[in-house]
Protein backbone atom coordinates (compact mmCIF):
# COMPACT_ATOMS: atom_id res chain seq x y z
CA UNK A 1 0.00 0.00 0.00
CA UNK A 2 2.92 2.33 0.69
CA UNK A 3 6.08 2.53 -1.35
CA UNK A 4 9.67 2.85 -0.24
CA UNK A 5 9.60 6.53 -1.16
CA UNK A 6 6.62 7.02 1.18
CA UNK A 7 8.52 5.31 3.98
CA UNK A 8 11.57 7.47 3.35
CA UNK A 9 9.38 10.57 3.31
CA UNK A 10 8.05 9.59 6.73
CA UNK A 11 11.63 9.35 8.00
CA UNK A 12 12.48 12.75 6.50
CA UNK A 13 9.40 14.25 8.18
CA UNK A 14 10.50 12.65 11.50
CA UNK A 15 7.29 10.64 11.71
CA UNK A 16 9.45 7.52 11.89
CA UNK A 17 13.00 7.17 13.13
CA UNK A 18 15.56 5.72 10.70
CA UNK A 19 15.94 2.75 13.05
CA UNK A 20 12.18 2.06 13.02
CA UNK A 21 12.09 2.26 9.22
CA UNK A 22 15.07 -0.09 8.94
CA UNK A 23 13.42 -2.54 11.34
CA UNK A 24 10.20 -2.40 9.33
CA UNK A 25 12.07 -3.09 6.08
CA UNK A 26 13.91 -6.00 7.70
CA UNK A 27 10.62 -7.44 8.97
CA UNK A 28 9.00 -7.24 5.52
CA UNK A 29 12.06 -8.77 3.87
CA UNK A 30 12.01 -11.62 6.38
CA UNK A 31 8.28 -12.21 5.92
CA UNK A 32 8.61 -12.29 2.13
CA UNK A 33 11.95 -14.13 2.12
CA UNK A 34 13.25 -11.43 -0.21
CA UNK A 35 14.91 -8.04 0.27
CA UNK A 36 12.74 -5.07 -0.56
CA UNK A 37 15.06 -4.05 -3.39
CA UNK A 38 14.38 -7.34 -5.19
CA UNK A 39 10.62 -6.76 -5.11
CA UNK A 40 10.94 -3.90 -7.65
CA UNK A 41 8.15 -2.05 -5.87
CA UNK A 42 6.42 1.02 -7.21
CA UNK A 43 3.21 2.81 -6.33
CA UNK A 44 0.30 2.15 -8.66
CA UNK A 45 -2.77 2.14 -6.44
CA UNK A 46 -3.26 2.83 -2.74
CA UNK A 47 -6.88 1.66 -2.75
CA UNK A 48 -9.95 1.33 -4.92
CA UNK A 49 -10.41 5.10 -4.72
CA UNK A 50 -7.41 5.42 -7.06
CA UNK A 51 -9.29 3.41 -9.69
CA UNK A 52 -12.48 5.35 -9.05
CA UNK A 53 -10.75 8.74 -9.44
CA UNK A 54 -8.84 7.56 -12.53
CA UNK A 55 -12.04 6.45 -14.26
CA UNK A 56 -13.73 9.75 -13.41
CA UNK A 57 -10.69 11.70 -14.64
CA UNK A 58 -10.62 9.80 -17.95
CA UNK A 59 -14.34 10.47 -18.47
CA UNK A 60 -13.83 14.18 -17.77
CA UNK A 61 -10.78 14.42 -20.03
CA UNK A 62 -12.61 12.71 -22.89
CA UNK A 63 -15.47 15.18 -22.43
CA UNK A 64 -13.28 18.29 -22.48
CA UNK A 65 -11.38 16.92 -25.50
CA UNK A 66 -14.67 16.43 -27.33
CA UNK A 67 -15.86 19.93 -26.45
CA UNK A 68 -12.55 21.50 -27.48
CA UNK A 69 -12.47 19.53 -30.71
CA UNK A 70 -15.90 20.86 -31.64
CA UNK A 71 -14.62 24.43 -31.33
CA UNK A 72 -11.19 24.04 -32.96
CA UNK A 73 -9.04 21.02 -33.74
CA UNK A 74 -6.17 22.24 -31.57
CA UNK A 75 -8.38 23.04 -28.58
CA UNK A 76 -9.15 19.39 -27.88
CA UNK A 77 -5.57 18.71 -26.80
CA UNK A 78 -5.23 22.11 -25.13
CA UNK A 79 -8.30 21.54 -22.97
CA UNK A 80 -7.00 18.10 -21.98
CA UNK A 81 -3.57 19.48 -21.02
CA UNK A 82 -5.03 22.33 -18.98
CA UNK A 83 -7.56 20.09 -17.27
CA UNK A 84 -4.92 17.48 -16.45
CA UNK A 85 -2.67 20.12 -14.88
CA UNK A 86 -5.58 21.56 -12.87
CA UNK A 87 -6.62 18.12 -11.60
CA UNK A 88 -3.02 17.30 -10.71
CA UNK A 89 -2.91 20.31 -8.40
CA UNK A 90 -5.30 18.45 -6.11
CA UNK A 91 -5.04 14.73 -6.76
CA UNK A 92 -1.24 14.71 -7.22
CA UNK A 93 0.12 17.64 -5.24
CA UNK A 94 -2.26 17.39 -2.26
CA UNK A 95 -3.68 13.86 -2.23
CA UNK A 96 -0.58 12.12 -3.68
CA UNK A 97 -2.75 9.51 -5.40
CA UNK A 98 -0.63 7.17 -7.49
CA UNK A 99 -2.75 5.89 -10.38
CA UNK A 100 -4.59 9.20 -11.02
CA UNK A 101 -1.22 10.97 -11.06
CA UNK A 102 0.05 8.58 -13.75
CA UNK A 103 -3.11 9.08 -15.81
CA UNK A 104 -2.87 12.86 -15.49
CA UNK A 105 0.81 12.96 -16.47
CA UNK A 106 0.14 10.96 -19.62
CA UNK A 107 -2.95 13.05 -20.39
CA UNK A 108 -0.99 16.28 -19.96
CA UNK A 109 1.89 15.16 -22.20
CA UNK A 110 -0.47 13.75 -24.81
CA UNK A 111 -2.62 16.88 -24.66
CA UNK A 112 0.37 19.16 -25.30
CA UNK A 113 1.43 17.08 -28.29
CA UNK A 114 -2.15 16.78 -29.59
CA UNK A 115 -2.55 20.57 -29.44
CA UNK A 116 0.31 21.05 -31.88
CA UNK A 117 -0.91 18.21 -34.11
CA UNK A 118 -4.38 19.74 -34.18
CA UNK A 119 -2.98 23.13 -35.13
CA UNK A 120 -0.94 21.52 -37.90
CA UNK A 121 -3.98 19.67 -39.24
CA UNK A 122 -6.03 22.86 -39.23
CA UNK A 123 -3.45 25.27 -40.61
CA UNK A 124 -0.62 23.13 -41.99
CA UNK A 125 -1.70 23.36 -45.62
CA UNK A 126 -2.10 27.14 -45.42
CA UNK A 127 1.38 27.52 -43.92
CA UNK A 128 3.39 24.91 -45.82
CA UNK A 129 1.27 24.32 -48.90
CA UNK A 130 2.39 21.22 -50.76
CA UNK A 131 5.94 21.40 -49.41
CA UNK A 132 5.32 19.20 -46.38
CA UNK A 133 7.48 16.23 -47.41
CA UNK A 134 9.17 13.53 -45.39
CA UNK A 135 12.04 15.76 -44.29
CA UNK A 136 9.83 18.66 -43.24
CA UNK A 137 7.48 16.23 -41.53
CA UNK A 138 10.36 14.78 -39.51
CA UNK A 139 11.46 18.28 -38.51
CA UNK A 140 7.96 19.23 -37.40
CA UNK A 141 7.55 16.00 -35.46
CA UNK A 142 10.89 16.56 -33.73
CA UNK A 143 9.95 20.15 -32.87
CA UNK A 144 6.61 19.08 -31.40
CA UNK A 145 8.27 16.32 -29.41
CA UNK A 146 10.81 18.81 -28.06
CA UNK A 147 8.06 21.19 -26.94
CA UNK A 148 6.28 18.25 -25.29
CA UNK A 149 9.49 17.33 -23.47
CA UNK A 150 9.85 20.91 -22.21
CA UNK A 151 6.25 20.94 -20.97
CA UNK A 152 6.77 17.58 -19.29
CA UNK A 153 9.87 18.94 -17.54
CA UNK A 154 7.76 21.80 -16.15
CA UNK A 155 5.24 19.21 -14.92
CA UNK A 156 8.05 17.27 -13.23
CA UNK A 157 9.34 20.38 -11.45
CA UNK A 158 5.84 21.06 -10.14
CA UNK A 159 4.52 17.61 -9.20
CA UNK A 160 7.53 15.20 -9.16
CA UNK A 161 5.57 12.19 -10.42
CA UNK A 162 8.14 9.45 -11.23
CA UNK A 163 6.65 8.49 -14.60
CA UNK A 164 7.07 12.09 -15.78
CA UNK A 165 10.78 11.60 -16.42
CA UNK A 166 10.03 8.63 -18.67
CA UNK A 167 7.39 10.62 -20.56
CA UNK A 168 9.79 13.50 -21.13
CA UNK A 169 12.57 11.11 -22.12
CA UNK A 170 10.28 9.45 -24.66
CA UNK A 171 9.60 12.88 -26.18
CA UNK A 172 13.32 13.65 -26.32
CA UNK A 173 13.99 10.27 -27.93
CA UNK A 174 11.35 11.06 -30.55
CA UNK A 175 13.03 14.41 -31.14
CA UNK A 176 16.43 12.78 -31.66
CA UNK A 177 15.07 10.15 -34.07
CA UNK A 178 13.17 12.79 -36.06
CA UNK A 179 16.25 15.03 -36.21
CA UNK A 180 18.41 12.25 -37.65
CA UNK A 181 15.70 11.33 -40.16
CA UNK A 182 15.39 14.96 -41.26
CA UNK A 183 19.15 15.11 -41.87
CA UNK A 184 19.60 11.75 -43.59
CA UNK A 185 16.30 11.70 -45.47
CA UNK A 186 14.30 8.56 -46.14
CA UNK A 187 16.37 5.67 -47.60
CA UNK A 188 15.02 2.79 -49.66
CA UNK A 189 14.39 0.79 -46.46
CA UNK A 190 13.23 3.39 -43.95
CA UNK A 191 12.09 0.73 -41.47
CA UNK A 192 15.65 -0.54 -40.98
CA UNK A 193 16.95 2.99 -40.33
CA UNK A 194 14.07 3.87 -38.01
CA UNK A 195 14.50 0.65 -36.03
CA UNK A 196 18.25 1.23 -35.75
CA UNK A 197 17.61 4.74 -34.45
CA UNK A 198 14.98 3.51 -31.98
CA UNK A 199 17.43 0.84 -30.76
CA UNK A 200 20.13 3.48 -30.26
CA UNK A 201 17.67 5.71 -28.41
CA UNK A 202 16.57 2.74 -26.30
CA UNK A 203 20.15 2.05 -25.24
CA UNK A 204 20.44 5.72 -24.28
CA UNK A 205 17.25 5.51 -22.20
CA UNK A 206 18.58 2.33 -20.58
CA UNK A 207 21.79 4.15 -19.63
CA UNK A 208 19.73 6.97 -18.11
CA UNK A 209 17.69 4.43 -16.15
CA UNK A 210 20.87 2.89 -14.81
CA UNK A 211 22.08 6.35 -13.74
CA UNK A 212 18.92 6.80 -11.67
CA UNK A 213 19.26 3.25 -10.30
CA UNK A 214 22.88 3.87 -9.33
CA UNK A 215 21.84 6.86 -7.23
CA UNK A 216 19.60 4.65 -5.06
CA UNK A 217 21.06 1.15 -4.91
CA UNK A 218 18.84 0.07 -2.01
CA UNK A 219 15.69 1.45 -3.70
CA UNK A 220 14.27 3.51 -0.88
CA UNK A 221 13.56 6.84 -2.60
CA UNK A 222 11.65 8.32 -5.53
CA UNK A 223 14.75 7.83 -7.69
CA UNK A 224 14.07 4.09 -7.81
CA UNK A 225 10.52 4.74 -9.02
CA UNK A 226 11.88 7.03 -11.75
CA UNK A 227 14.32 4.31 -12.81
CA UNK A 228 11.51 1.73 -12.92
CA UNK A 229 9.54 3.75 -15.49
CA UNK A 230 12.67 4.48 -17.52
CA UNK A 231 13.48 0.76 -17.68
CA UNK A 232 9.87 0.12 -18.71
CA UNK A 233 10.34 2.63 -21.55
CA UNK A 234 13.77 1.38 -22.62
CA UNK A 235 12.86 -2.32 -22.74
CA UNK A 236 10.52 -2.28 -25.80
CA UNK A 237 12.78 0.29 -27.52
CA UNK A 238 15.59 -2.27 -27.27
CA UNK A 239 13.72 -5.54 -27.73
CA UNK A 240 11.40 -4.66 -30.63
CA UNK A 241 14.04 -3.28 -33.02
CA UNK A 242 16.38 -6.23 -32.39
CA UNK A 243 13.72 -8.81 -33.16
CA UNK A 244 12.35 -6.74 -36.04
CA UNK A 245 15.77 -6.70 -37.68
CA UNK A 246 15.87 -10.49 -37.23
CA UNK A 247 12.58 -10.76 -39.14
CA UNK A 248 10.51 -12.03 -36.21
CA UNK A 249 7.90 -9.26 -36.48
CA UNK A 250 7.06 -9.95 -40.13
CA UNK A 251 4.52 -12.56 -39.09
CA UNK A 252 5.94 -15.32 -41.28
CA UNK A 253 7.61 -18.52 -40.18
CA UNK A 254 11.26 -18.09 -39.30
CA UNK A 255 14.02 -20.61 -39.70
CA UNK A 256 15.46 -22.67 -36.89
CA UNK A 257 18.65 -20.60 -36.95
CA UNK A 258 16.77 -17.34 -36.36
CA UNK A 259 14.64 -19.01 -33.68
CA UNK A 260 17.74 -20.18 -31.82
CA UNK A 261 19.13 -16.65 -32.11
CA UNK A 262 15.95 -15.25 -30.55
CA UNK A 263 16.20 -17.69 -27.64
CA UNK A 264 19.88 -16.83 -27.17
CA UNK A 265 19.08 -13.11 -27.09
CA UNK A 266 16.34 -13.75 -24.55
CA UNK A 267 18.81 -15.62 -22.34
CA UNK A 268 21.15 -12.62 -22.64
CA UNK A 269 18.27 -10.33 -21.65
CA UNK A 270 17.68 -12.59 -18.67
CA UNK A 271 21.30 -12.25 -17.53
CA UNK A 272 21.09 -8.47 -17.88
CA UNK A 273 17.79 -8.43 -15.99
CA UNK A 274 19.34 -10.41 -13.14
CA UNK A 275 22.38 -8.16 -12.99
CA UNK A 276 20.40 -4.91 -12.86
CA UNK A 277 17.51 -6.44 -10.88
CA UNK A 278 14.88 -5.23 -13.35
CA UNK A 279 12.42 -7.49 -15.18
CA UNK A 280 11.24 -5.15 -17.95
CA UNK A 281 13.49 -6.65 -20.64
CA UNK A 282 12.17 -10.14 -19.93
CA UNK A 283 8.56 -8.99 -20.23
CA UNK A 284 9.11 -6.92 -23.38
CA UNK A 285 10.79 -9.77 -25.23
CA UNK A 286 8.42 -12.48 -24.02
CA UNK A 287 6.13 -12.49 -27.07
CA UNK A 288 9.10 -12.90 -29.41
CA UNK A 289 10.63 -15.84 -27.57
CA UNK A 290 7.21 -17.51 -27.40
CA UNK A 291 6.93 -17.20 -31.17
CA UNK A 292 10.48 -18.48 -31.70
CA UNK A 293 10.04 -21.52 -29.45
CA UNK A 294 6.75 -22.32 -31.17
CA UNK A 295 8.60 -22.39 -34.47
CA UNK A 296 11.34 -24.61 -33.01
CA UNK A 297 8.86 -27.16 -31.65
CA UNK A 298 7.13 -27.16 -35.02
CA UNK A 299 10.46 -27.79 -36.76
CA UNK A 300 11.04 -30.81 -34.50
CA UNK A 301 7.63 -32.28 -35.34
CA UNK A 302 5.50 -31.22 -32.39
CA UNK A 303 2.94 -29.50 -34.62
CA UNK A 304 -0.21 -30.09 -32.60
CA UNK A 305 1.30 -29.32 -29.20
CA UNK A 306 3.84 -26.66 -30.18
CA UNK A 307 1.94 -23.82 -28.51
CA UNK A 308 1.25 -25.83 -25.36
CA UNK A 309 4.86 -27.01 -25.09
CA UNK A 310 6.11 -23.47 -25.59
CA UNK A 311 3.83 -22.11 -22.88
CA UNK A 312 4.87 -24.93 -20.54
CA UNK A 313 8.60 -24.36 -21.05
CA UNK A 314 8.50 -20.56 -20.79
CA UNK A 315 6.01 -20.51 -17.92
CA UNK A 316 8.01 -23.03 -15.92
CA UNK A 317 11.30 -21.26 -16.60
CA UNK A 318 9.97 -17.84 -15.55
CA UNK A 319 8.37 -19.21 -12.39
CA UNK A 320 11.59 -20.97 -11.42
CA UNK A 321 13.54 -17.79 -12.14
CA UNK A 322 11.16 -15.80 -9.96
CA UNK A 323 11.38 -18.31 -7.11
CA UNK A 324 15.19 -18.37 -7.17
CA UNK A 325 15.74 -14.79 -8.33
CA UNK A 326 18.03 -13.86 -5.42
CA UNK A 327 20.18 -16.95 -5.79
CA UNK A 328 20.50 -16.56 -9.55
CA UNK A 329 21.23 -12.85 -9.18
CA UNK A 330 23.93 -13.50 -6.60
CA UNK A 331 25.64 -15.87 -9.04
CA UNK A 332 25.44 -13.40 -11.95
CA UNK A 333 26.61 -10.40 -9.93
CA UNK A 334 29.30 -12.50 -8.30
CA UNK A 335 30.84 -13.13 -11.72
CA UNK A 336 31.17 -9.41 -12.40
CA UNK A 337 34.18 -7.26 -11.47
CA UNK A 338 33.80 -5.43 -8.16
CA UNK A 339 33.93 -1.99 -9.78
CA UNK A 340 30.93 -2.93 -11.93
CA UNK A 341 29.06 -4.82 -9.20
CA UNK A 342 29.34 -1.77 -6.96
CA UNK A 343 27.31 0.25 -9.45
CA UNK A 344 24.40 -2.20 -9.45
CA UNK A 345 21.48 -2.44 -7.01
CA UNK A 346 22.48 -3.99 -3.72
CA UNK A 347 22.36 -7.76 -3.30
CA UNK A 348 22.96 -10.15 -0.46
CA UNK A 349 26.57 -10.19 -1.64
CA UNK A 350 28.75 -7.79 0.37
CA UNK A 351 29.95 -4.96 -1.84
CA UNK A 352 31.83 -1.84 -0.91
CA UNK A 353 29.69 1.30 -0.61
CA UNK A 354 29.62 3.93 -3.29
CA UNK A 355 31.78 6.97 -2.61
CA UNK A 356 29.86 9.97 -1.32
CA UNK A 357 28.91 12.36 -4.08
Amino acid sequence: MYSESDLQAAVDAKVLTPEAAAAFRAHIASARSAPAADEESFRLITGFNDIFVSIAAVILLVAVAWIGQSIHTALGGAFVALSAWFLAEYFTRKRRMALPSIVLVLAFSGGVFATMVGFLIEHGEAIFGNHLGDTMGAILFGSMALVTAAATWAHWKRFMVPITVAAGTAALAGTAVALVLSITGMPERPDALVMSLVLTAGIGVFALAMWWDRSDRVRQTRRSDVAFWLHLLAAPMIAHPIFHLLGVTEGNNIGSGAAVMVVAIYVLFGLIALAIDRRALLVSALAYVLFALTQLFREFGAVELNVALTAFVIGSALLLLSAFWQNARAVVVGMLPDNLANQLPATTRVVSPLPAS
